[in-house]
C-alpha cells in the first residue's frame, strides 16, 4: 500500500496554490446581478417604462412589480420550485421570503473584502428561482420573423 499524503497543515489565507480560492463569491454575485436584471426587465414590461428602479436590493424590484406579476411569479414559484426544494425551517414560504433572503447578494458577494456581510447564499433554491423566473418572463413576448420593408437588393 503506498502512503497517502495529507494536506498541509494551513489556514486559507495561507494556500498558495488553491487556483479557485480567488474566484469566491463570483457565482452568487452574477447570479444576484441576473435576478436583478430579470425583475427590472419584468418591471418595464409592467410599467411600459424602461426606468426600472436604481437598485441593487432584489425585495425592492420585487415589490415594485404589479401586484399581479408578484401573485403570478409566487404561485409559479409554489407550483415549480418549492416541491424540488423543501425547507425544514419554513411549513409555507414563497419568492419573496428567497428574494429577500438574498436581497443583497449583489454587493454582499462583489464586495467580498468588506467585512459584516451576509455570507449565505443558497445557491440551489436561488438558480432554481432565477430560471423560474426567465422562464415565466419568456411567456410576455413573443419573437416574430419579420419581412424587409425593402425588396432584396440585387
Amino acid at each position: 500500500m503506498q502512503k497517502t499524503k495529507s494536506f498541509p497543515d494551513q489556514q486559507f489565507e495561507e494556500i498558495e496554490n488553491w487556483a479557485d480560492r480567488e474566484h469566491v463569491g463570483v457565482e452568487p454575485m452574477l447570479l444576484a446581478l441576473s435576478m436583478e436584471l430579470a425583475l427590472k426587465a419584468w418591471f418595464v414590461f409592467d410599467h411600459d417604462d424602461p426606468n426600472a428602479l436604481k437598485s441593487h436590493n432584489l425585495t425592492k424590484l420585487f415589490d415594485a412589480l404589479l401586484p399581479q406579476s408578484q401573485q403570478r411569479l409566487d404561485e409559479e414559484f409554489k407550483r415549480s420550485v418549492i416541491p424540488h426544494h423543501l425547507s425544514v425551517f419554513f411549513l409555507d414560504y414563497g419568492i419573496r421570503d428567497i428574494l429577500t433572503q438574498h436581497k443583497d447578494a449583489f454587493i454582499d458577494w462583489r464586495y467580498l473584502h468588506e467585512a459584516k456581510k451576509t455570507m449565505m447564499f443558497d445557491q440551489s433554491i436561488f438558480e432554481a428561482t432565477l430560471e423560474m423566473v426567465l422562464h415565466e418572463f419568456r411567456k410576455r413576448y413573443r419573437i416574430e420573423q419579420a419581412a424587409p420593408l425593402f425588396g432584396h437588393p440585387n
